[in-house]
C-alpha cells in the first residue's frame, strides 16, 4: 500500500513551516529563491519563496515579510524556534535565483535573482546559520520541496531534472 505523505505548500511570497514528516514545496522559482531552514534534531523545517533582496523598496502600506529576504529569513527563523528548533542546529539550503531575462544596457535594477541570493546569503551570514548547500543562478526555473524527516532538498526544473542537496 502506498502511504500519502504530507505535504505543506508555499506560495509566492509566502512562508511556512512542517514538523516530524512530510514534504514542504514551493513552485515557480525563477528569479525568486527557495531558502529552507531545518533543525534535524527535533525535525522541524521551514521555507520562504522569497521574491526581492530588500524591504526598503517596499510601497507604503502593510509590508508583506515574506516577500523581501531581509524580513523572511528572520521571520521564518522565528517559527522554526517557536516549534522547539535549537539556533544553533539550524541549517539552510536554498535554490533559485535565476537570471531569466538578459537586456543589453541595464543596470544592477534587473538582477533580481543574483540580488535575492546574495541577500539571503547575507542574513543568514548575519543570523549565524550555515549554508550547507545551494543550487542557484543560471536562467531556468524550479521547484523544490525538503523532506522534513531526512533534510533532503529535492529540487526539479525541466532542464536538469531532479537534483537532491
Amino acid at each position: 500500500m502506498i502511504e500519502e505523505q504530507r505535504v505543506v505548500k508555499v506560495g509566492m511570497a509566502d512562508l511556512n513551516i512542517i514538523e516530524q514528516q512530510g514534504l514542504i514545496r514551493t513552485t515557480g522559482l525563477g528569479s525568486c529563491v527557495g531558502l529552507t531552514l531545518f533543525d534535524p534534531i527535533v525535525k522541524v523545517a521551514g521555507l520562504a519563496h522569497v521574491m526581492l533582496p530588500v524591504s526598503t523598496i517596499a510601497r507604503d502600506g502593510a509590508l508583506n515579510i515574506a516577500k523581501y529576504a531581509d524580513t523572511a529569513v528572520p521571520a521564518l527563523l522565528e517559527r522554526l524556534l517557536e516549534s522547539g528548533a535549537d539556533q544553533a542546529r539550524i541549517v539552510a539550503k536554498m535554490a533559485g535565483g535565476s537570471q531569466m531575462f538578459t537586456f543589453a544596457g541595464t543596470g544592477d535594477s534587473l538582477r533580481i535573482g543574483p540580488r535575492n541570493v546574495e541577500s539571503c546569503k547575507e542574513k543568514l551570514n548575519e543570523l549565524g546559520i550555515p549554508l550547507l548547500a545551494e543550487d542557484t543562478g543560471g536562467n531556468y526555473g524550479r521547484t523544490i520541496e525538503l523532506d522534513c524527516e531526512t533534510g533532503i532538498l529535492f529540487i526539479r526544473s525541466v532542464q536538469k531534472g531532479i537534483k537532491e542537496l
